[in-house]
C-alpha cells in the first residue's frame, strides 16, 4: 500500500537534490575563469543528462538489483522486481528518480577538480561511465543490501557513497590531467588563479546549502511515524555543522592570512554540509556543532595540503571539500553516533566501543580502494585512446571558444536596443587660429588612474578646453606590483589592479597645462595614483568630416 505523504516526501527531496546541480554549476563557474564558463556550464548539464538514462538503463539494477555481497544484479531498463529493497510506502518510480539524483550528484562533483584543461568530449566519456559502473557498484556495498551495510556500515545520505566517490575520482583525474598552466612556478610553488565571480560562486553555495536539507532530510524516504521527528532532527544537524564550519573557516583564515578568505569560506560551508551527512540521523546538535569545526579545520589544511605538498591542482577545492570531508564525516560517526540508525552501536565517544568506527574505517578504504583503481583505469583509457587534455594553445584562449564555439558565454548578456544612426548635422564653427609658426604639433597624453578618479579627471580636463577623451577599463600594477593578496591561501604574484586609462590629444592647449591639471586631480600622496605618458602625433583624423591635423581636435 503505498504512502501519498511518504511518495510526495521523496518526490520533494528528488527535485531538491536536481536542483543542485544549479548549485554545483554556479560554484565551478564563479571559481574559475570567464573563458571557460560556457564549458562548465555545458558539462554540469551533460553529466546528469548522460548520467540520467545510463543509470535508469543499468546503474539502478546493479545498486538495487540483488542481494549479493559485491554487486546488486543486471537489470536492464529497471524493470526487475526492487520490493525488497524499496522503502515502505513509496513506489519504485519514486525511489529510481531519488537515486537517479544522488548519482548525478557522484559525477558532477568531478567536473570542478579538472575545470579549464579537460576535453569536453573525455568529461563526457568519464562522466558515463562514473553513473554506469563506478557509483552503483559501491552504492550497492552501503544502500543496496552489500557486505558494507550487512557489517553495520553507517552511511545515511551519502558522505562517502556519494561525495567521497566524487572527491576521490576528482583527486585522481586532477593528478592525472596535470596542472593547469601557469598554476606553478619553476620552483613548484603555487600561483593563485583566482575565479572570476564570487558572486557566482556565493550564489551556488546558497543553492546548494537550501538543497542540502532534500539530501539529507529527505533520505528518511518517509514522512510518517518516527520519520516525523528524525527529518526535524536532520535538518537541524544538518544546518548546524554547515553554520559552525562556515565560522570556523572564516575565523581559520582571519589568523592564518591577516583577512577572512571569502572563497575558502563558501567551501567551508560545503565542507560541513559534506561531513554531516553520514551521521546527520544519528548525531546530537552538540557533536554536528563539533563536527563543523572539525570540517573547517579539514578543508583549510586539505586544500592547502593537496595544492602546496601533492602539486596538484583543485580550482574549486572539490577534492578538499567532497573527498577529505566526506571521508572524515563519514569517520565521525564511528565517534559521535548517538546509536540511532545504527542498530544502537554507539560511537567511540558517547558510550560505545571502537566497533562502530572500525567498521566505519572499513568501510571507507574499501571505497577509496575501489575508486582509486577503478578511476585510475579509467582515466588512463582515455588518456591514451582519445586524449584527456586539450592543446596549450586551446587552453589558454579558453574552452569557451574551442570546445563550443562561443567567444564568450557573457556576450550580449545586458543587450541594448541599436540606436537609429542619423547622419549629424554639420553646424557653422569659427575657423580655429593656426599657430604663428604655422608649426602644429599633436600629443598625445596617456594618463592611467584609479577608477574612482575619472569623474574628477574630466572634469578638471574639461575645464582647460580638452574635449575629446578616450577611457579604457585595463589592469595593471606598478614597481609596488600590486597591493598583497590572497587567494585560497597562494599569494597572488603581481597582483593586475584595475585601473583606467584615459587619452588625450592635444594641439590648442598646451601639454604642460594638461599634465599638471591632471596631476592636480590624481594626487592623493598614496601608491597607486597613477602614471603619466607623453607621446608625439603624427597626424589627426577626424572620420565624419574628412578634417586632418589641427582642424580635427577642434570643437565643433
Amino acid at each position: 500500500m503505498f504512502s501519498g505523504i511518504d511518495t510526495l516526501w521523496v518526490l520533494l527531496g528528488a527535485a531538491l537534490v536536481f536542483f543542485m546541480q544549479a548549485g554545483f554549476a554556479m560554484v565551478e563557474t564563479g571559481f574559475t575563469r570567464a573563458k571557460n564558463a560556457g564549458n562548465i556550464i555545458m558539462k554540469n548539464l551533460m553529466d546528469f543528462a548522460i548520467g540520467t538514462p545510463l543509470y535508469w538503463l543499468v546503474g539502478f539494477g546493479l545498486m538495487f538489483g540483488g542481494s549479493g555481497a559485491l554487486i546488486g544484479g543486471l537489470d536492464f531498463l529497471s524493470l526487475g522486481d526492487y520490493s525488497q529493497i524499496l522503502p515502505s510506502g513509496v513506489p519504485k518510480g519514486a525511489f529510481l528518480i531519488f537515486q537517479t539524483v544522488f548519482c548525478a550528484t557522484a559525477a558532477t562533483i568531478v567536473s570542478g577538480a579538472m575545470a579549464e584543461r579537460t576535453k569536453f568530449s573525455s568529461y563526457c566519456i568519464y562522466s558515463a561511465v562514473i553513473s554506469l559502473l563506478i557509483y552503483p557498484i559501491s552504492g550497492h556495498w552501503i544502500w543496496g543490501g552489500g557486505w558494507l551495510s550487512n557489517l553495520g556500515f553507517h552511511d545515511f545520505a551519502g558522505s562517502t557513497a556519494v561525495h567521497m566517490v566524487g572527491g576521490v575520482s576528482a583527486l585522481i583525474g586532477a593528478k592525472i590531467i596535470g596542472p593547469r598552466i601557469g598554476k606553478f612556478d619553476a620552483n613548484g610553488k603555487p600561483r593563485a588563479i583566482p575565479g572570476h565571480s564570487l558572486t557566482l560562486g556565493a550564489l551556488g553555495v546558497f543553492i546548494l546549502w537550501f538543497c542540502w536539507f532534500g539530501f539529507n532530510g529527505c533520505s528518511t524516504v518517509s514522512m510518517s511515524g518516527d520519520a516525523i521527528v528524525a527529518a526535524g532532527d536532520i535538518f537541524v544537524t544538518t544546518n548546524l555543522a554547515a553554520a559552525v564550519a562556515t565560522v570556523a573557516v572564516m575565523c581559520i583564515t582571519w589568523v592564518k592570512y591577516k583577512k577572512p578568505d571569502v572563497s575558502m569560506t563558501l567551501n567551508g560551508s560545503l565542507a560541513g554540509l559534506v561531513a554531516i551527512t553520514a551521521g546527520c540521523d544519528t548525531v546530537s546538535p552538540l557533536s554536528a556543532a563539533i563536527i563543523g569545526v572539525i570540517a573547517g579545520f579539514a578543508v583549510v589544511f586539505g586544500i592547502e595540503f593537496i595544492e602546496k605538498k601533492l602539486k596538484i591542482d583543485d580550482p574549486v577545492g572539490a577534492v578538499g571539500v567532497h573527498g577529505v570531508c566526506g571521508a572524515l564525516g563519514t569517520l565521525m560517526v564511528g565517534l559521535f553516533s548517538n546509536g540511532a540508525g545504527t542498530g544502537g552501536v554507539k560511537g567511540l565517544f558517547v558510550g560505545g566501543g571502537f566497533s562502530l568506527l572500525g567498521t566505519q574505517i572499513l568501510g571507507v578504504a574499501s571505497v577509496i580502494l575501489w575508486v582509486t583503481v577503478t578511476v585510475t583505469i579509467l582515466f588512463l583509457a582515455i588518456r591514451k585512446f582519445h586524449g584527456l587534455r586539450v592543446e596549450p594553445a586551446v587552453e589558454l584562449s579558453g574552452l569557451d571558444i574551442s570546445e563550443h564555439g562561443i567567444s564568450s558565454s557573457y556576450a550580449d548578456f545586458m543587450p541594448a536596443p541599436e540606436p537609429e544612426m542619423k547622419p549629424v548635422e554639420k553646424k557653422p564653427r569659427v575657423e580655429p587660429v593656426v599657430p604663428a609658426d604655422g608649426e602644429v604639433k599633436f600629443t598625445k597624453i596617456s594618463i592611467v588612474c584609479r577608477q574612482n578618479q575619472l569623474e574628477a579627471l574630466k572634469n578638471a580636463l574639461g575645464s582647460i578646453g580638452v574635449t575629446g577623451l578616450t577611457v579604457t577599463q585595463v589592469l595593471g600594477c606598478g614597481t609596488q606590483n600590486g597591493q598583497p593578496e590572497y587567494y585560497r591561501g597562494a599569494p597572488v604574484g603581481m597582483t593586475l589592479l584595475p585601473k583606467l586609462k584615459v587619452e588625450v590629444v592635444v594641439s590648442k592647449v598646451p601639454v604642460r597645462v594638461v599634465v599638471e591639471t591632471a596631476k592636480k586631480a590624481l594626487y592623493t600622496g598614496h601608491i597607486g595614483d597613477g602614471k603619466m605618458f607623453v607621446y608625439d602625433v603624427e597626424n589627426v583624423i577626424r572620420v565624419r568630416t574628412g578634417e586632418e591635423g589641427y582642424e580635427a581636435l577642434q570643437d565643433d
